[in-house]
This record gives structure tokens, sequence and C-alpha cells, in this order.
């Protein structure tokens, strides 16, 4: 009997271990850091305590967080309108000691900025140039004079224009010719200019400016030119001067070139322009005709000799007027 008894509370104990061990494991994923051994009242005070610290804790924070954003909102649409005030009570050191009146008094110096806009508007304008020239490439004859050109600005970067020179009375012949051709009866063909006339086009593809004199900004543009025309010209009598006396003849004549204008105001700049007038060219017969008689040298037909293309280089400096002498700039919509 006695046997009996101990085995059925073998039994019971064996079927009552698993089942504490298994609640004791639900027990403890279900309450994380919290010691969860049956009938210890002292770990489940400290863990309540815990948690009712924790909460007050959390009720603190949010109310406190609650009122410094009030605070912050009522600062920002409250009374006070902030400013140079409010840095000074702040910070004392980081308030500015500028006399504000003292500094709006001195003079502003004009600031330049990269992207600003153009100088000088060319387009609907009228440029007015008179100038002087003269030719860098006959060493035996100049060929100086004044000049005159008009262009119209179709846009901003091309125009539309005439040019005229006049060369009649400022042909020189140099006195190295004479005295070749006493010395050595050598002589070379030569030829003066009376006037020429073109119409061309003018395309402005840089504009820019450069410092000089100190702080003076000089606004500046580069542009070429192009057109076609005539040339009034005719021969220099060397070879049988006292019989031949030449007419002056007009032939067509095509130019081009480049140029430069310095502004010095928005309606008047400086202009140094590089061009070449390139033209054919009848040359004075170099010998007598055979037989040498009066009236085969007076014949106007043995007074010429070959043609040739001829290339008048003329570097030209003059002064240019744009009118109107003001514009305005008118923004797209």
């Amino acid at each position: 009997m006695n046997k009996t008894r101990i085995g059925l509370l073998l039994a019971a104990a064996l079927g009552v271990l698993p089942a504490t061990a298994i609640g004791q494991t639900k027990k403890a994923k279900a309450s994380v850091g919290v010691q969860a051994a049956a009938g210890d009242k002292e770990s489940a005070d400290v863990s309540a305590s815990a948690d009712a610290q924790t909460g007050d804790t959390a009720a603190e924070g949010s109310g406190e967080g609650t009122g410094t954003e009030e605070a912050a909102g009522e600062g920002a649409s409250g009374g006070d309108t902030g400013g140079l005030e409010d840095i000074c009570k702040i910070d004392p050191a980081a308030c500015p000691t500028v006399d504000f009146d003292k500094e709006a008094k001195k003079p502003l110096n004009e600031q330049i900025f990269a992207v600003q806009q153009l100088y000088t508007l060319r387009v609907r304008r009228f440029e007015l140039t008179p100038y002087w020239g003269f030719t860098f490439n006959d060493q035996f004859v100049s060929h100086p004079g004044p000049g005159l050109a008009i262009n119209y600005y179709l846009w901003n970067s091309l125009a539309v224009g005439v040019n005229g020179n006049y060369y009649g009375l400022f042909n020189m012949d140099q006195a190295f010719n004479g005295n070749v051709r006493r010395s050595a009866r050598v002589g070379v063909p030569l030829t003066e200019y009376n006037w020429s006339a073109a119409l061309n086009l003018t395309y402005v593809p840089i504009v820019g400016k450069f410092n000089g004199f100190g702080d003076f900004i000089f606004q500046y543009d580069a542009y070429v030119v192009g057109g076609a025309g005539f040339i009034s010209t005719r021969p220099i009598p060397v070879f049988d001067p006292i019989y031949r006396n030449f007419n002056y003849k007009e032939k067509f004549a095509v130019n081009a070139g480049i140029g430069l204008r310095v502004f010095f105001y928005r309606w008047l700049a400086a202009v140094m322009e590089l061009r070449d007038y390139v033209y054919q060219e009848q040359l004075e017969s170099t010998g007598l005709p055979q037989p040498a008689t009066i009236d085969n040298r007076k014949n106007t037909n043995n007074w010429y000799g070959e043609k040739t293309w001829t290339n008048a280089v003329q570097a030209q400096i003059g002064v240019s007027f744009f009118l109107p002498t003001t514009f305005e700039y008118r923004l797209p919509k």
C-alpha cells in the first residue's frame, strides 16, 4: 500500500514539472527584464515601482516639451519684433558696435557684377564714323585721305552701311622713286587713287571690357566688315611722262577688314580698323612703242600694259558717334 502511494506521488510530480516550466518561459517572454518567480512579492513591487517612475518621467517630458513649443510659438507670433535688441540680450558679445549713421554717410563704390547688361545697345541706332586712312603695303607711293562710314544696326550685332574715301589731293610719290629713275634708268609702275565707295555688312562677335588708368574700366567691341563697291584710280606717268597723261577710271572692288571700338561714353567710341581693298588695276606700259615715233607715243592704246590684282591695305583711325545718343533696355514680357 505504501509502495502504491509513493508511485502515485512520483507520477504526479513528473506531470507537474513540465507544465511549470512552460508557464515560466511564456511569462519571461511577456515581461522582459522582470523576474517572474512565483511568490516573489519584492520583485513584483520593484517592477511596478519602475514602471510608475517611467510613466511619470515620460509625462513630465511631454509636458515640458509642449510648454516649450508653446512658448516658442508665442515668441514667434507674439508682440516682440526681434532683431538686434534680441541678439544683444541673448549674447552681448555678438552685439554689433557699428555706428550705422556714420557708415551710411560713406561713399559707396560701384559694384561690377560678372553678369550684367551690355554697356551699349547698337540695335536700331546709326553709327557715324569720320576717320583718316593711310595705306600700308605700297612703299613707292602713299594714299592717305579722309573717309566717312555710316552704319545702321538691324540687330545688336549686325549692321548695314556705306563708307567712302577721298585720296585726290593727298597722293604722294616718294622722292626715292625719282632718284632711282634718274640714276639707274629704272622705274616701277605707280598708281594714284581718287576716291572709293562701298556697301558693307558689319558683324560684331566680341564684346568685352578691360581695366586701365587705375579704376577706370573701358568697354570695347571687335567686329569684322566686308563689302563691295568701286574705286577710282589711274597710273602715274613714269616711263614717258612727256606724252602720257592718264585719266581716272572706276574699277569694281571688294573689301574685307577687322576693327576695334573702345567706348568712352555710351554714344562715343574710338575706332581702329584695318581693311583690304582688292581690285584689278591696269598698269602703265614699261616701254616705248616701236617705232618710237611721236604719233605712236601719243597713241593712248600704247600707254597701258598688263592688268594685275592689287591689294590696297588701309589702316583707318577715327571716332564713332551713335545716334540717338540714349537708349532703353526693354526686357521680354
